[in-house]
């Protein structure tokens, strides 16, 4: 693999570990917010916290998915 391919790839896999990072950050967020609702419940709030927080888990797992595939691809290109 030439150089500027695999300058390419490695930048994308970063961008991907970013991407996944902040999602996780997000669910951190989330996850404040939730607990500050044992001090101040607010059901329809709760609800609305617990959705977005699945959302950001089904993203950051959609996400590992694609830096899996996405390694492969790099390591077989490496090796070409």
């Amino acid at each position: 693999m030439d150089q500027a391919k695999y300058d390419e790839m490695e930048k994308m896999l970063h961008k991907l570990e970013d991407i996944k990072n902040s999602q996780e950050s997000i669910i951190d967020k989330i996850n404040h917010v939730i607990t500050d609702l044992f001090q101040h419940p607010d059901k329809e709030l709760e609800k609305a916290m617990e959705a977005a927080h699945q959302k950001a888990s089904d993203n950051v797992d959609k996400i590992s998915e694609a830096i899996e595939a996405y390694e492969m691809k790099f390591n077989k290109a490496q090796q070409s």
